[in-house]
């Protein structure tokens, strides 16, 4: 899915906060700001973390990929795969009323079906949901979806109060929205920080052993890497590449990589020149020593992408690639199609500058004539999303491990995205989509799938870099505490300890 993380505040907030004695307030700092609280108003990376605490769901994720009762205590799918009945266990919101089917179904067809909902994809065949009795949800689809049980962990199928919402329209998410999960809202200041209360209310007895947690916004990411340093905040939801071995080196505090779902990679704009010509294209993957750009941008944190689809998801394939690097090839290419010398512009945000010059530097050696224009990312949002680009570079990633999402939003030219604004549409490709949307053996879904990324890497809707997995920083004191490839944050299941 999306390249939410370019999506970040636009100034530095320093604290002067120092770490507590008897610490019972957990400080994680981002470059990604809280919007809205609305679960369904946006898919930007800030809003997801914190809808993860908010808002519970029917089912989770175990550390060990496994599904596990969430909301719903029991779940039976009907053999045609179009019909999920789930038994809920009793469970009250933040303000104490009961959560009931009623609230599931309302939460579940406002995010299929409300115009407002800024991310349906993976609850398009959802045809009904209804509440059978108080603990019961009867939710009926049009056509079968593999997917849809893992898609019911998507950050925008959190349970919100119906009561609430139908009481207090958009009113109920702008300050202090009922909870369902983990966590309820303290304070929120926009551009500054949201604080989180335990909810004491939350299903899971006994959870969040934690109190409160600030959910602070910190643009520069080497001021977060100083504070993390100085004790300032206990998270740092994104060390920079250069700066990993000075926090490891740095007493009480170390990086994790975690496992993620993010791919980095070069987006060319197919209705226009010149990535209109699958030529240039190919010369354009060709120039690119991939391995180079991934280990300086990197330095050798992350792996080097070979397929259009992120290799952390179920039927990724090892064995496609795009056109190997051949410089003398690429070159070859431009000059027997007449195309020496062909401009490439390229759009980017500041925070790319280091990969863009590495792009211009191996396009223009084979006869480009690369342009870079950095934008603010306002701007660039706006260019992409309305096709004003040639070119760019940036990175998106998948909520769930099931390739179907990425798909629609990164390759299939009919699924909304416009195959993330490059315009590509391959009717082959489309209806393979589909096809293995619906498919329910796992053999023959992933013959679809590779199939798929074989067709891609040969078209070069995109051109993907590299795989990389978060770096997040902690404080030696926090315990328990990871960031999901789902983006997000096990919080529930932390601790603290020590001061």
């Amino acid at each position: 899915m999306h390249m939410n993380g370019i999506v970040a505040a636009t100034m530095a907030v320093l604290l002067c906060g120092t770490p507590l004695a008897a610490q019972d307030t957990l400080r994680i700092a981002s470059g990604s700001k809280v919007t809205s609280l609305d679960p369904i108003a946006t898919a930007a990376a800030g809003n997801i973390e914190a809808y993860g605490q908010l808002y519970t769901h029917l089912v989770r994720k175990d550390h060990d990929g496994t599904f596990k009762p969430g909301l719903a205590q029991s779940w039976d799918i009907s053999p045609d795969g179009l019909t999920y009945t789930f038994e809920l266990r009793p469970s009250k919101f933040s303000d104490g009323s009961d959560i009931t089917a009623d609230d599931v179904a309302f939460s579940l067809l406002r995010v299929a079906k409300d115009k407002s909902s800024a991310y349906p994809a993976g609850f398009a065949p959802i045809k009904e949901v209804t509440a059978v009795d108080a603990d019961t949800v009867k939710m009926m689809l049009d056509y079968p979806s593999a997917p849809m049980l893992s898609n019911l962990e998507i950050f925008n199928a959190g349970i919100v109060s119906k009561a609430d919402v139908e009481k207090r329209g958009e009113e109920a998410f702008t300050v202090n929205p009922v909870a369902s999960g983990p966590y309820m809202v303290k304070e929120w200041k926009p551009n500054d920080r949201l604080t989180l209360a335990a909810n004491p209310n939350y299903w899971r007895e006994g959870l969040p052993k934690i109190k409160t947690v600030d959910l602070i916004e910190v643009s520069d990411d080497n001021a977060r890497a100083t504070m993390l340093m100085a004790g300032e905040i206990d998270v740092d939801r994104h060390v920079p590449w250069p700066q990993i071995d000075e926090v490891n080196n740095s007493p009480n505090v170390s990086v994790k990589l975690e496992p993620s779902t993010v791919l980095y990679l070069v987006l060319p704009n197919l209705a226009k020149p010149p990535f209109d010509n699958p030529i240039v294209r190919k010369a354009a993957a060709m120039a690119l020593d991939r391995a180079a750009i991934t280990n300086a941008v990197t330095l050798g944190h992350a792996t080097v992408a070979n397929s259009t689809l992120p290799n952390a998801l179920n039927y990724y394939d090892k064995n496609v690639s795009p056109p190997a690097y051949d410089p003398a090839g690429a070159r070859k290419l431009l000059e027997d199609a007449g195309l020496l010398g062909t401009e490439i512009n390229m759009m980017i945000v500041p925070s790319y500058a280091q990969t863009a010059t590495l792009l211009k530097a191996q396009w223009d050696a084979v006869g480009f004539k690369t342009n870079v224009e950095q934008v603010d990312v306002g701007l660039f949002w706006s260019n992409l999303t309305s096709g004003e680009f040639e070119a760019t570079t940036t990175w998106y990633y998948n909520e769930t491990e099931d390739p179907d999402l990425a798909v629609r939003w990164a390759l299939c030219g009919t699924c909304g995205s416009k195959s993330f604004y490059t315009n590509y549409d391959n009717p082959e490709v489309d209806k393979l989509t589909e096809e293995a949307l619906r498919e329910q053996d796992p053999t023959k879904r992933g013959a679809l799938y590779s199939k798929i990324q074989q067709i891609t890497v040969d078209d070069l809707p995109q051109i993907p870099l590299y795989y990389a997995p978060y770096s997040n920083g902690y404080s030696d004191h926090v315990k328990g505490l990871s960031l999901t490839p789902a983006l997000q944050w096990t919080l529930e299941d932390a601790e603290l300890t020590g001061g």
